[in-house]
């Protein structure tokens, strides 16, 4: 079974800001079959942020992941619960939330690589 990589907003945006290549990162810190996806509210959120188009165009390529919509996107992945997700983020203390739930993180280094961040 495919691995779930949940990009969340903010860490779509730093993505972007400092010019990550996030397919080919992730492909190098990932050694297992995976698909990339988003929380529909993502898209909400990214209006009228400073990288809104350019992310736009890029979750493109991405599948979205559907959801009622009533709560923050960090609240959303949470209510996930599958033991098959990796959420990419730079929010600290939605990380704080995801180790105690030993969900894995993936995170950019200096600006400039992914690292994943396995809790199992």
């Amino acid at each position: 079974m495919d691995k779930k990589i949940i990009l969340d907003t903010d860490f779509l945006l730093m993505s972007l800001k400092f010019r990550v290549d996030l397919i080919s990162e992730i492909n190098r810190i990932c050694d297992f079959n995976y698909k990339i996806y988003i929380i529909d509210k993502t898209i909400d959120e990214l209006k009228n942020k400073k990288f809104e188009k350019l992310a736009l165009g890029l979750i493109k390529r991405f599948e979205i992941i559907n959801t009622k919509k009533d709560k923050i996107v960090d609240d959303l992945i949470l209510e996930l619960k599958d033991d098959n997700i990796i959420v990419a983020t730079q929010d600290k203390e939605f990380k704080k939330k995801l180790k105690r739930e030993k969900i894995p993180i993936i995170t950019i280094r200096q600006k400039k690589y992914l690292m994943i961040q396995n809790v199992l």
